[in-house]
């Protein structure tokens, strides 16, 4: 898949600069924030839709405090993180979240096979953005998200190839109202269910 980087505007790109290491690639090391705050932001990552850069100017960045030398932990989200932490502890059970601490590097839009590949040698903890809250049926730059290889995409069949798959997700995008409606009205939402249950 072809990365498609996010685009910010100047405000953001000056608020985000002391905390990423990039701003337009899909690896990226979070620098100069409290570890609890770099890892309720991974924490609430695994849940969102969001890219980490997208969510952290949404959700975390609220209690900046530029006051500060900014070589140094910033407060950015502190008492966010802390109640997230709280939160994803005591409600949710999940204890990869204190697995976070240390260097906390992002590798986005990553394809499942990647994925996989860099999880196989075991030598970091790993967090992995939950694939539930992923739109497959929107495109992200235009494209759907699928693998393109080049070599395929070369060959005779390339066109075919990119056409039966775009045609498959097209399938997926209509079906999937009719069968959230479905579910809907099989499984009704229940007085205190948040909007997400």
């Amino acid at each position: 898949m072809q990365y498609v980087p996010e685009r910010f505007t100047h405000q953001e790109q000056a608020v985000l600069r002391p905390y990423f290491t990039n701003l337009d690639a899909p690896v990226f090391a979070l620098v100069n924030l409290p570890e609890v705050v770099k890892g309720a932001l991974f924490a609430r990552y695994s849940r969102s839709s969001k890219s980490l850069r997208r969510l952290f100017l949404d959700e975390f960045v609220g209690d900046l405090d530029l006051t500060g030398d900014l070589t140094v932990d910033a407060t950015v989200g502190l008492r966010r993180a802390e109640e997230l932490y709280d939160r994803v502890f005591f409600e949710y059970g999940d204890d990869s979240v204190a697995q976070l601490g240390g260097v906390h590097l992002a590798c986005e839009q990553a394809s499942n096979l990647l994925t996989k590949i860099l999880e196989w040698g075991r030598l970091m903890a790993y967090l992995e953005q939950s694939t539930r809250y992923i739109p497959y049926d929107s495109r992200l730059g235009g494209r759907y998200r699928y693998w393109r290889d080049p070599e395929i995409a070369r060959s005779p069949l390339g066109a075919r190839y990119v056409a039966d798959l775009d045609m498959l997700f097209d399938t997926y995008a209509r079906m999937l109202p009719e069968l959230m409606e479905w579910a809907r009205a099989r499984y009704p939402k229940e007085a205190g269910d948040s909007d997400f249950v």
